[in-house]
């Protein structure tokens, strides 16, 4: 089955110190990159350190909105808000914004994210923008 283990008096306590001291400390991030990718559908919204870590993310289906209206601006802009609540959280003040994608929620929500007192230094679009595409389908006939 395995061996057991003889737990001395000293090592318990050392375990509890360990467990409390991770419980209390809390992540704390001078700037951080928030990505918005909107599309038809829906938006979602991530926030990364710099590095490109992952830190916090939220999107409209994950507050509760279903069907089309997922992707609606209102939507977006309370996915903004409570994506601010988890920043100030972190003790995020400045951060720059990726915005990707064609939906409406794009504007909306980064003006739910700097309602709650937040400040934005950049805003990048990177939006895919084809070219020349595809070649387009033949006319039909009737």
């Amino acid at each position: 089955m395995g061996k057991k283990r003889i737990v001395a008096k000293g090592e318990t306590e050392s375990a509890d110190k360990a467990a409390q001291h991770s419980a209390s400390r809390k992540r704390t991030l001078a700037k951080a990159v928030l990505y918005v990718e909107s599309t038809y559908n829906n938006t979602r919204l991530t926030l990364t350190d710099e590095r490109g870590n992952v830190v916090a993310f939220s999107s409209s289906g994950a507050l509760g909105f279903r069907g089309a209206k997922k992707g609606t601006p209102f939507a977006a802009a309370k996915v903004g808000e409570a994506m601010a609540a988890k920043a100030l959280s972190f003790g995020l003040r400045e951060i720059s914004v990726v915005v990707n994608g064609v939906g409406s929620g794009r504007e909306s929500s980064i003006r739910g994210f700097v309602n709650k007192g937040l400040s934005i230094t950049k805003i990048k679009d990177a939006t895919p923008v084809p070219h020349n595409g595809p070649r387009p389908p033949r006319p039909r006939r009737v």
